[in-house]
């Protein structure tokens, strides 16, 4: 069965008549509880010439009464909004988040042509300088942000004291693993400080980065993960910065299966439930880290098809090694042979396993970032260094 789609409408308002360059868009299920709060927060931008954002609403499903809130709020909202109403029985989140923004893209090129698109999700408040501080970011040189998230305080102090113990404890070790990162597999787009968090509640990126990507990918788990990994496959520029912050709900039942309300609900009934992927052991982290270092400086030497030691080292067949090697862009090669390398799955440890680990993570930075800065200051002058073999010995071994 197809969708079923009402036409969208704008409300009145001042617009430039080429029409808005920043679109917001947001995909909205049965959000009346919280609806209200999202809009409102959306509505207090400050920073932007007037006229410059533009919002869209792609309410999907709603049975709640959510298209009332939005009615009677439309009016009293300083920017133009477009709100799409859809009727779909296999919707799900990729489906709507990829609906909203394939609208404001289209709402950009049919206007100014190209601009920046943002999304964020209808049970967020965005701080009245979120859209500001993801534009700096763009015009710093990024192509996309992806900015990082905090429980709304008055549901979070309503969770039991387990989970916020366990959530300071994960916090701090993905802040030393990311700098670890940084350190061993430097992006020169997204130096520390940043974080590694990806989610639908703040994301933004220039529209014509959106649409050669594909869009959003259409799944119904993880879509907007997948999507910053094909921007940084296909060689974009994505800025995770520590200063673009979303407040997001933390209810127990959410809209989309296997988001953030199942995360907390299963982490409620399972203390022990294993963390996110990336939490490695230490010497596991470091050992992918310079494994994925060493790929891009191969692949970007042209060395990774005529060496392929690096197979043999991550138990990649000798056919697939060449044919990853023969992918023209380095990020899809890396991402390629860490999917292929039975070697590489991610092993994530438990929460019993973070104080060691933090411990592990802080005694390997204080070695890492002498030679972290000192490795910075070097390419900073353009010095040239050579690929070191593959078989040398790693870090972690």
């Amino acid at each position: 069965m197809s969708p079923t789609t009402l036409p969208s409408t704008d409300s009145p308002g001042l617009v430039p008549p080429s029409g808005p360059d920043v679109v917001v868009a947001i995909p909205v299920r049965n959000e009346a509880e919280r609806i209200a709060a999202c809009l409102r927060a959306l509505g207090e931008q400050t920073g932007l010439a007037p006229g410059r954002l533009g919002l869209v609403l792609f309410l999907n499903n709603c049975t709640d009464g959510t298209e009332s809130i939005v009615a009677g709020l439309r009016a009293s909202l300083p920017m133009p909004v477009r709100v799409i109403t859809a009727t779909y029985e296999r919707a799900h989140a990729g489906w709507a988040r990829r609906a909203a923004m394939d609208a404001a893209a289209a709402w950009i090129e049919a206007g100014p042509g190209t601009g920046t698109i943002l999304t964020s999700d209808a049970d967020s408040r965005v701080p009245p300088d979120w859209v500001a501080r993801n534009l700096a970011a763009l015009e710093a040189g990024a192509d996309a942000v992806a900015g990082r998230v905090e429980l709304a305080p008055e549901e979070a102090a309503l969770l039991p004291p387990s989970l916020p113990a366990r959530g300071k404890l994960e916090d701090t070790y993905d802040a030393l693993i990311t700098e670890i990162e940084t350190c061993l597999d430097p992006d020169p787009h997204d130096p520390w400080p940043c974080h590694r968090t990806t989610i639908g509640a703040s994301l933004a990126v220039r529209s014509g980065a959106y649409r050669q990507v594909g869009g959003m990918p259409e799944i119904p788990l993880g879509e907007d993960g997948a999507f910053v990994a094909a921007l940084l496959q296909q060689g974009f520029r994505v800025r995770h910065p520590r200063d673009v912050v979303v407040t997001i709900s933390a209810r127990l039942s959410g809209r989309a299966p296997g988001g953030v309300a199942d995360t907390i609900r299963a982490r409620c009934e399972e203390p022990d439930a294993l963390c996110d992927a990336r939490m490695e052991r230490v010497p596991r982290l470091m050992l992918r880290c310079w494994l994925r270092h060493r790929l891009r400086r191969l692949h970007r030497s042209g060395r990774m098809a005529r060496d392929l030691a690096w197979a043999r080292l991550l138990g990649v067949s000798a056919e697939e090694a060449r044919r990853i090697a023969a992918m023209p862009r380095v990020g899809e090669a890396v991402a390629a042979a860490e999917r292929a390398s039975p070697r590489l799955v991610f092993r994530p440890v438990g929460p019993r396993h973070l104080p060691g680990q933090i411990r592990a993570a802080r005694a390997a930075l204080v070695m890492l970032r002498p030679v972290s800065r000192i490795a910075a200051r070097l390419r900073r002058g353009d010095a040239a260094a050579s690929v070191p073999p593959l078989s040398a010995t790693a870090p972690g071994q």
